[in-house]
């Protein structure tokens, strides 16, 4: 599966926690710029991790603060599994 695959399928998955209408770029920070809180990150890793069948440990769910360094290491544990 190629990046841009995960990025739209990851775009599809963000839809309804984006409440701001954010534009979504790799740059987009879940914090700062979507205002995630702990339990929306909970629930969106859950949904990823439906969608991948994959799992984000919590060690690289904090090193995670871009949606380009998501769609990067869903990339990554994808090529793995």
């Amino acid at each position: 599966m190629d990046r841009a695959e995960i990025d739209r399928r990851i775009r599809d998955l963000i839809a309804p926690f984006n409440k701001n209408g954010v534009e979504i770029t790799d740059a987009t920070t879940f914090q700062g710029d979507l205002e995630f809180d702990s339990l929306t990150v909970m629930d969106f890793v859950a949904a990823i991790e439906d969608e991948f069948d994959i799992i984000i440990s919590m060690n690289q769910q904090a090193e995670i603060e871009t949606y380009g360094q998501l769609v990067d290491a869903v990339k990554k544990l994808v090529e793995a599994a």
